[in-house]
This record gives C-alpha cells, sequence and structure tokens, in this order.
C-alpha cells in the first residue's frame, strides 16, 4: 500500500475551517474513510473539486480525477454519492492491481 507523507494527505473537512478529525494517506485509507465519514463532508469536498484534485495532483491518476469530476458534474448527493465514490475507488483499485 503506497502511502503519501503527511503534509499531501486528504484532510476532511464539512466546511471551511471545520476539520472532522479524519486524514487518509492511501488510496485504501480513503476507501474507508468513505464509508465511514460523514455526508457533508463528502457533499462539501465534491461540491469543490477536491476529490479530484488529490487524485489528479497528489496521486497522478488522471482517469480517477475525471470518474470522480463526472459524479461532481452530476451533483450526486447523500448515500447515492458515497456509493458512487466507493464504486469508482474499488475499480480504480482492482484495475492498479491488475496492472501490477
Amino acid at each position: 500500500m503506497r502511502k503519501v507523507p503527511r503534509e499531501k494527505a486528504f484532510y476532511f473537512f464539512t466546511s471551511i475551517g471545520n476539520y472532522i478529525g479524519e486524514k487518509a494517506s492511501s488510496i485504501e485509507e480513503f476507501l474507508e474513510k468513505i464509508k465511514e465519514t460523514d455526508i457533508k463532508s463528502l457533499e462539501f469536498h465534491i461540491s469543490r473539486g477536491d476529490f479530484e484534485n488529490w487524485f489528479r495532483d497528489v496521486w497522478g491518476f488522471k482517469n480517477l480525477a475525471e470518474k470522480i469530476g463526472y459524479i461532481r458534474k452530476m451533483k450526486v448527493k447523500g448515500e447515492d454519492l458515497r456509493l458512487q465514490l466507493y464504486n469508482v475507488l474499488v475499480e480504480h483499485l482492482k484495475a492498479e492491481k491488475r496492472e501490477v
């Protein structure tokens, strides 16, 4: 499992300045956080493009960032957002393992 340094980890907020005490330093950790994080945090970050920026800029996963961007553009909310993010990440991890 690849991890990024603490300063490049994804920190979850519900709004600007409202850190919820959760962070992810790997894609696997991010996947686990998606399952349990307050939906308000997921909606906050998706609306700002934070998830796609993190996957593109920190990890270099342009294709994954585009898929998350599509979810953002569709304005998916609530548990549907959680499920779609989770499924896109699981699909990405499976593809990554096949490439190794």
